[in-house]
């Protein structure tokens, strides 16, 4: 599918029969649908078993794959590529997402420590989306 200029996307890294990538692909399809603020959002599901889903996750050259599902912001370029939204501030603790967050993009990957508990929160999700609204 075509990046429209302007529209962000959200790029979700997962595999099939994961219960943590069906979760964050349900609460973020809750969100674009039934919040107003985020109209301007779309998804972009990749699949990190398929050979386009794993490349484009390599891409990004900061995913964990023993992080997964994770979740990158981006958007398209004038000359129609993908650009993913840098991280504002990347030496800031974030109350919020923790050590979840990335440090070169916007985005967030699975913290399976004890801390992390291997859970992506709505709020980790809406303060990313928020972030990108800011940038945006």
């Amino acid at each position: 599918m075509m990046e429209t200029k302007n529209q962000l996307v959200v790029n979700v890294f997962g595999k099939p029969g994961c219960a943590k990538c069906a979760m964050l692909n349900r609460r973020l399809d809750k969100m674009l649908a039934e919040e107003p603020q985020y109209a301007c959002f779309r998804k972009e599901y990749h699949n990190v078993l398929e050979e386009e889903g794993l490349a484009k996750f390599c891409r990004t050259e900061c995913l964990n794959p023993s992080r997964i599902p994770a979740m990158v912001i981006s958007r398209a370029t004038d000359d129609g590529k993908i650009q993913y939204l840098a991280n504002p501030d990347p030496d800031a603790k974030d109350p919020i997402c923790k050590h979840s967050k990335l440090y070169q993009f916007l985005g967030i990957q699975t913290d399976y420590s004890e801390e992390g508990k291997g859970t992506l929160t709505p709020e980790m999700i809406k303060s990313i989306l928020d972030t990108a609204l800011e940038l945006a």
